[in-house]
């Protein structure tokens, strides 16, 4: 039977917050994509998400949103959501409890612009919001960019609707599935751990 102490717990998160890491910039990785869910009129709303940045302390996900989308008011309008990153291979799961910190063209939005690739840009140049009824199907692209990314100057006007956001966690809860007994705990923003029940 297992003999796991809280010490082994921490050595377990601290794992999982390097394999985010390494994650970031491995677009084969599952943990390069987490499910984010908000709060809208009393139903959640879960999407896919591109994981883009990462701040071990404090413990901090960052991505990159159109501000016109639902998401953005959901986010502005309740400034706590919840995360889940799961890694098939490894059989772990991550919920992450966190506070949202939005960035709006201030100083760290135009840094994040500038090492944004063009073809990502051209995805905040549409002339339609995010999740808006369309009459007919369009890729929501400036037409003359479907095939082809734009120019560094056409591109700019992306800017207006990029927003970066800051997910800082509270409590992460990890559950690490294992034949001979799963392990589930979750660890404060002060690295407190506490066991939970499978």
């Amino acid at each position: 039977m297992k003999n796991l102490k809280k010490e082994d717990m921490l050595s377990i998160y601290n794992r999982e917050k390097q394999y985010l890491i390494d994650a970031i910039s491995n677009g084969s990785d599952p943990y390069h994509f987490f499910s984010l869910s908000t709060v809208c009129n009393n139903v959640a709303n879960s999407r896919m998400i591109v994981l883009r940045n990462i701040i071990l302390e404090p413990f901090t996900i960052y991505f990159n949103c159109d501000i016109r989308s639902p998401k953005a008011d959901q986010l502005k309008n309740n400034n706590k959501c919840t995360v889940l990153f799961y890694h098939q291979k490894r059989r772990i799961q991550m919920r992450l409890e966190c506070n949202i910190k939005m960035h709006y063209k201030n100083k760290l939005t135009e840094k994040i612009w500038i090492n944004t690739p063009l073809q990502s840009r051209k995805c905040y140049m549409g002339k339609y919001n995010p999740s808006s009824e369309l009459e007919f199907w369009h890729p929501n692209v400036p037409d003359q960019y479907i095939d082809r990314d734009p120019s560094e100057k056409d591109s700019n006007i992306g800017y207006e609707n990029f927003t970066h956001i800051a997910l800082c966690v509270i409590n992460t809860d990890i559950l690490e599935l294992h034949y001979d007994g799963h392990i589930r705990f979750r660890v404060n923003n002060k690295n407190q751990i506490t066991f939970l029940a499978p």
